[in-house]
């Protein structure tokens, strides 16, 4: 049994050996190189001084025998802004930005990691910054791997309180938010046409005053996340909800205007507090908000009015109305939130917490992916809050009210769509809907049942994109442009 025992034990360390051996076989032949992951390690578009997220690839040897004492260096040192990491070696500038004795046996891998931090170009217009990591291994021959990035000067702000009437211009050179931007109750921000406001995942904008967002069709305004790099190759961060917090108002904060802008990819879009019927809080017009993790716009207990605008993907309701004195004319409410499958519906409207005062719906298109994406939260008890509402000239995606339903006196010339056709849902009305991809345009098709369906005695005279509206208006927040398709 002794001698059985040490013969196995014989065989595994002959084993092990013969693996040590093969494993430990390194050449230091010319022919024998490196294979990348990626031809050109691209960083996208950075802002300068703000540290950007990091990008990796790997090395790969699949030349059939080990290589080692590689020397990998950053060929512009400290110039360029470029950190590297290979394989857990930091090239330092204490090691003059390189390391040697790397070592990749055959099949094995390192992978790399980049990050950079540039320094002011001193430019309004983004300048391309590039370097090259060079690899050089025994047997002399040196692979490179070019590093590309573009970086645009930026100003920053923190945590910024507006006591005063201010205008914020964001056109010339870009605008990052970190923290909160407060308009303290008496001030007034006007943020200037053609300005682009990128905000951190921390920031967003709280009005207990006054905002003036007041873009123009060919000068809109843009708000926005600050991440210009990609989550995947196809997928931009600015395409990702919740990449910022959005925009609300306060009680106390009347006569805002919203016109011309995009709004995109917040946590809550905009969110208007409860401030009562009496005087308008918010007028917000031509304008996107979309792609929002939680509502695109909610409105408690307000005064707004919503006209040529496009009120899409949210994972909460589109248009939330909890409330309030609301009306909606020529506006496009689309419910296509591609992030979960539990999303809510395209519009909300309730009187369970305070009175519906109005809530008055025109020539708009309210659709998605659900059978219904029209919810209403109405008393039970008929001593309670009111609720007050209408549609005229509407397509909506829910059930069809019968001629002989209670509701029916409250829908005028609409039309419900076929909720049984689960195939094409709403899809059908718009020139794209991609959720893999999450690209969307909402403009719409020559197929959509929207189009001459308005009642233009009450459409708005231009659509979302300033565009003249024709003696047959279109449902929705565009107007058709006949074009090939």
């Amino acid at each position: 049994m002794k001698t059985l025992y040490l013969n196995i034990l014989l065989i595994f360390c002959a084993l092990a050996y013969c693996a040590c051996d093969d494993g430990d076989s390194f050449t230091t032949s010319p022919n024998n190189l490196l294979t990348f992951s990626t031809d050109t390690l691209k960083l996208d578009t950075v802002f300068s001084t703000i540290p950007s997220s990091t990008r990796t690839f790997w090395a790969y040897n699949k030349s059939g025998d080990g290589l080692r004492h590689i020397g990998v260096r950053l060929e512009g040192g400290n110039q360029s802004g470029f950190r590297v990491n290979v394989d857990g070696v930091y090239l330092s500038p204490e090691n003059g930005y390189k390391t040697n004795d790397i070592e990749v046996r055959n099949k094995d891998s390192v992978r790399i990691y980049v990050e950079l931090t540039s320094a002011l170009a001193n430019s309004n217009m983004p300048k391309r910054l590039s370097d090259n990591l060079i690899f050089t291994l025994e047997s002399g021959r040196q692979q490179k791997v070019p590093l590309d990035a573009w970086t645009w000067d930026a100003r920053i702000v923190r945590n910024c309180i507006i006591s005063n009437d201010s205008t914020i211009s964001a056109v010339d050179k870009p605008l990052v938010v970190y923290g909160m931007v407060k308009v303290s109750e008496g001030a007034t921000l006007t943020i200037a046409p053609g300005s682009t406001i990128f905000f951190h995942n921390d920031a967003g904008l709280d009005v207990e005053g006054g905002l003036l967002c007041k873009g123009t069709s060919t000068e809109p305004i843009v708000l926005r996340g600050d991440r210009l790099d990609r989550m995947f190759d196809y997928l931009p961060y600015d395409r990702v909800s919740g990449q910022w917090q959005g925009v609300r108002f306060g009680k106390e904060s009347f006569d805002n205007v919203i016109d011309y802008t995009d709004i995109h990819s917040s946590f809550n879009g905009v969110q208007v507090d409860s401030s009562g019927v009496d005087r308008l809080s918010l007028a917000i017009s031509n304008s996107t908000i979309h792609n929002c993790q939680g509502y695109a716009l909610r409105i408690i207990d307000s005064k707004v009015t919503i006209e040529n605008c496009q009120l899409s993907n949210a994972l909460y309701n589109c248009l939330d109305v909890e409330g309030g004195d609301v009306v909606v004319n020529n506006s496009t409410i689309a419910q296509f939130y591609p992030f979960d499958g539990m999303r809510a519906a395209a519009l909300n409207f309730s009187a369970l917490t305070y009175p519906l005062v109005s809530f008055k719906c025109s020539n708009s298109i309210i659709t998605g992916y659900a059978n219904d994406e029209m919810m209403g939260g109405k008393p039970q008890d008929s001593d309670a809050n009111e609720f007050n509402y209408e549609f005229n000239n509407c397509i909506i995606r829910t059930p069809e009210v019968g001629d002989d339903s209670e509701e029916q006196d409250y829908f005028v010339d609409c039309i419900f769509e076929d909720v049984k056709d689960t195939v094409s849902y709403g899809i059908k009305h718009f020139v794209l809907v991609d959720g893999d991809m999450q690209k969307y345009d909402f403009h719409l098709r020559k197929e959509s049942a929207a189009i001459d369906c308005a009642n233009a005695a009450t459409s708005a005279k231009t659509d979302h994109d300033g565009i003249l509206r024709d003696e047959k208006p279109d449902m929705g927040a565009y107007e058709y442009v006949k074009k090939e398709e």
